[in-house]
């Protein structure tokens, strides 16, 4: 049977969280694009591969080779051209454009039609540190989805809980506050805007 590489030969391998891959892979990866040559699993002899490599990672590839986690020699042999992606905490203009996109793609997949992200939902999501980058985003905006009313706008109960907590946290007018008072005076003031809908 052919493997990915294989089947990528004369184009483009891209290849996800490099960094946590095994030390046997990673020698037999290094071997590969030394030699330009593999064997498949339980074959006789070996195939030449034309490929460019693209891999990627959000671990810090300089650490795990410190720690021995990762070859030092295939390290250098992927290191030719390194482009760094800021993470979504430090592009946060990114955030409406994006939400916007899942939102399209999940209303979509679901077959559902969710209106639009009001300014206090996206004053939310633009206030996060988005530990998970975009994949967490992407998450949230699935989880807002689902929760919605066909044909409405996401709503601020639609976001996780952690979501409300960082923004009470960092919430203006509410400074002053302990963590404890402004997350029960942030719930309050939620439930009787809800009570009145």
């Amino acid at each position: 049977k052919r493997g990915l590489i294989e089947i990528a030969s004369g184009g483009t391998f891209f290849f996800d969280e490099i960094a946590d891959i095994s030390p046997a892979v990673q020698g037999k990866l290094l071997r590969m694009l030394q030699e330009r040559e593999f064997m498949r699993v339980g074959g006789t002899h070996t195939i030449t591969a034309d490929i460019r490599l693209i891999a990627a990672t959000n671990k810090n590839l300089e650490k795990r080779l410190e720690e021995g986690s990762f070859r030092e020699d295939l390290y250098y042999r992927l290191n030719v051209v390194s482009i760094r992606l800021p993470t979504l905490r430090e592009r946060k203009d990114d955030i409406p454009a994006l939400a916007q996109f899942f939102l399209r793609r999940f209303s979509k997949k679901m077959g559902r039609k969710i209106c639009e992200i009001p300014p206090d939902v996206l004053e939310v999501l633009m206030g996060y540190d988005w530990p998970g980058n975009v994949r967490e985003l992407e998450n949230v905006m699935e989880r807002a989805v689902v929760l919605a009313a066909e044909g409405a706008a996401i709503e601020l109960s639609h976001l996780p809980d952690k979501l409300m907590e960082a923004y009470i946290s960092k919430g203006i007018g509410l400074q002053n506050l302990s963590y404890k008072d402004a997350k029960e005076q942030a719930v309050e003031s939620f439930s009787k805007e809800f009570l009145k809908k």
